[in-house]
């Protein structure tokens, strides 16, 4: 089981969070203009990375807050946690083949 190091409640068991996709994922400036199949590909399509992934996390069972999470795919090690309006921490990014 993770430990999920919330940033505004501490660390905490991943049972009490619910996973919200890729982080810093940019939304089109004007959906409205965008393709049915690029707007479906903005919606579901994600990086599926080996290695260093930024994620968006609620702590669902806490403080309801959302905020974004630095963790490793491969060996589920959490790199960091920051405020959504934060720069990422700065982590070795490793990627695996």
């Amino acid at each position: 089981m993770l430990l999920i190091p919330c940033p505004y409640c501490g660390a905490r068991t991943e049972n009490e969070f619910a996973y919200g996709g890729e982080a810093h994922k940019v939304r089109p400036e004007h959906p409205e203009e965008v393709s049915d199949e690029a707007w479906a590909d903005y919606l579901f399509l994600q990086k599926n990375t080996n290695g260093t992934y930024y994620e968006r996390w609620v702590h669902a069972h806490g403080c309801r807050r959302w905020f974004n999470l630095v963790r490793d795919t491969l060996t589920n090690q959490v790199h960091g946690a920051y405020k959504i309006e934060e720069e990422p921490p700065k982590v070795d990014e490793t990627t695996y083949v």
